[in-house]
């Protein structure tokens, strides 16, 4: 059986998440109390169903200290168990509250909606590191949908090796495992036929390969990377999410991200997401 629990901060995207799930032919159910999870998984595999995914939020209270012992439990017993945790920053999380004037599911008469927000986070702090991350702070929903699309066509028995480009100016992505800064080499920004393309573009990648310093900086990020891959296998990590930054997103992050997981992808199971370019 599959099984695809989606867990994160309320306002981050979990709606969307499982409506894909659920497009995808998953059988959902969306905030189901933690101690009703295994009793649960048991009478949809009596009924037949195959792919199962569940949203799991804050409002399942202090019995959210179970979940890395269910989730345990149900790969023991031969489940293939997968937690996508989404999160976002908060001032992005209080523009959405504003926005859909929606009420945050822990704030009151007497918690703000950031109180709120904070506490839902300390909350949730150890069940994030539990799963694939990921940071819709500034990603639309039909960005968020083919993301979540891509993540679940991955092979479970293999780990996805996730290259991210961003842009420092609008912060540093929050579900980032190792981080790249290529601020310093030559910006085709500041090129003017250069600056409305990407590092997707031929010109682009002629200008930063035309650079000693970018080719030298590629060479030590893969190194690294292809180094210390190896332990994080050992970890049993499913997911190991390397992101780029230049100062835009647009150019040399882009460049980078590109380039590495196509010779990555020669031997591994390679994601690539441009989260400036979404």
């Amino acid at each position: 059986m599959q099984i695809v629990l989606v867990s994160g901060l309320s306002g981050s995207g979990k709606s969307i998440a499982i409506a894909v799930l659920e497009d995808a032919g998953y059988y959902c159910v969306d905030n189901l109390p933690l101690p009703m999870l295994e009793s649960l998984v048991d009478h949809l595999g009596r009924e037949g169903h195959e792919r199962i995914a569940i949203a799991i939020d804050a409002r399942s209270g202090a019995s959210f200290s179970q979940l890395p012992h269910i989730a345990e439990s149900l790969r023991r017993r031969g489940a293939d168990l997968r937690i996508i945790f989404l999160e976002a920053k908060t001032l992005s999380l209080v523009k959405r509250f504003s926005e859909t004037r929606r009420r945050h599911p822990l704030s009151s008469d007497t918690v703000s909606l950031q109180e709120a927000i904070q506490l839902e986070r300390e909350m949730l702090a150890d069940i994030a590191p539990l799963g694939h991350r990921i940071d819709t702070s500034d990603l639309s929903p039909s960005a968020l949908r083919l993301w979540i699309k891509d993540l679940i066509q991955q092979d479970r028995s293999r780990i996805t090796l996730l290259f991210q480009s961003f842009g420092f100016k609008h912060g540093i992505p929050l579900d980032a495992d190792l981080v790249f800064d290529v601020r310093c080499l030559p910006n085709p920004h500041y090129v003017p036929e250069l600056r409305p393309l990407t590092g997707r573009d031929q010109a682009v990648r002629d200008y930063i390969e035309a650079s000693p310093d970018a080719m030298a900086m590629l060479a030590d990020i893969s190194g690294f990377v292809e180094n210390w891959l190896p332990c994080f296998i050992r970890d049993h990590r499913a997911y190991l999410t390397v992101a780029i930054g230049c100062t835009g997103g647009q150019h040399r992050s882009v460049y980078f991200a590109e380039t590495l997981a196509a010779a990555f992808r020669l031997r591994e199971q390679v994601l690539v997401r441009h989260r400036e370019l979404s």
